[in-house]
């Protein structure tokens, strides 16, 4: 696909894209031929096939857009037949076209085919890496670069670990309590902006704008840079989102969940995450909150849920308590 349908906004024709220039140099691949084509070339899709079939003839179902790899077996499937057998089956496979071949393992290419990759204008490419492993590295790198993503007004902060994606309105204090948690000892991601991307069918990935990364805004001061003031170690680029709070004002005669047995989920980019509501009011600790809810998402996570387990325990000593209690509605 040509550089020229390129959008500004990095698409391409509806699609997300990538500049082959930028995969080769991220996973150093060598130009064997049709160097100055790379610079015009997008990637539209994270899939990548290896064209065991198509050299041997069959050839439907080909998709054209994906980065053809070959390794020991093609090219020892090549190496077996009549250089001019050889020839025809690599014209048959030049002529489908697609963006570019990659041979793994340094393996030396056949004549024809830097022959054909001029003919055709398809660059022909070079890897020092084993074929398991370039394919793995570079599906996973396409399918990051390549993956639907929105921008959400909210910051993220790991927690222990965890990704914790913090909402709330405008002034409800959400950089506050970020701030807070990382004098606690956890990183930022992303204050204010956060970029988020679905990298799999239950993967979120979150990120900050490269113009506001490791600032954070605290209202009456303005901006402060969270790595230079806190060092390295108080900064990440990149966290998976594994839990949402959403922080808002406290209502007085609202109901807010006291008992916790009922797991609320938001929906991001088609993947249902963890949801938590904090209702915000002076005199509440807001990171200490952020940090128990984080802790007791990850135990619900590995299989315990403290909610259940006092309903387990209400219902074994059949009822309430003596003296019953005013917070449980299973009383």
């Amino acid at each position: 696909m040509e550089a020229d349908e390129l959008t500004e906004n990095g698409r391409t024709n509806g699609k997300y894209s990538v500049g082959l220039s930028k995969i080769v140099g991220e996973m150093q691949l060598r130009a064997l031929c049709g160097a100055e084509r790379i610079d015009g070339i997008q990637i539209t899709t994270p899939d990548l096939n290896r064209p065991g079939l198509e050299i041997t003839g069959y050839t439907e179902d080909f998709t054209h857009d994906r980065i053809q790899l070959m390794g020991n077996s093609e090219m020892m499937y090549l190496g077996s037949l009549e250089p001019e057998t050889r020839r025809r089956k690599l014209e048959v496979f030049f002529g489908m076209g697609f963006p570019c071949l990659i041979i793994a393992r340094s393996l030396e290419p056949y004549p024809e085919m830097l022959t054909l990759g001029e003919k055709t204008g398809i660059p022909v490419l070079s890897a020092d890496v084993a074929t398991t492993a370039l394919y793995s590295e570079l599906n996973r790198y396409l399918c990051v670069q390549l993956a639907p993503r929105e921008t959400v007004h909210a910051g993220l902060v790991e927690v222990y670990g965890e990704g914790v994606l913090i909402q709330g309105r405008s002034g409800v204090g959400k950089s506050e309590t970020m701030l807070e948690l990382i004098k606690r000892g956890h990183r930022l991601v992303a204050d204010d902006l956060v970029e988020i991307r679905r990298v799999s069918h239950k993967t979120l990935v979150g990120s900050a704008p490269d113009i506001i990364r490791h600032l954070i805004e605290i209202r009456g001061v303005g901006f402060v840079d969270v790595k230079r003031l806190y060092g390295m170690g108080a900064v990440k680029m990149t966290e998976n989102i594994q839990l949402v709070i959403q922080l808002e004002k406290w209502v007085e005669g609202k109901e807010y969940e006291r008992v916790g047995l009922d797991d609320k989920y938001t929906d991001i980019l088609g993947i249902m995450v963890p949801c938590v509501t904090i209702p915000v009011m002076p005199g509440r600790n807001l990171a200490v909150i952020v940090e128990a809810a984080t802790m007791n998402n990850r135990q619900k996570m590995m299989g315990y849920n403290a909610a259940r387990e006092l309903n387990k325990r209400v219902f074994e000593n059949g009822g309430a308590p003596e003296g019953g209690s005013s917070f449980s509605p299973y009383y």
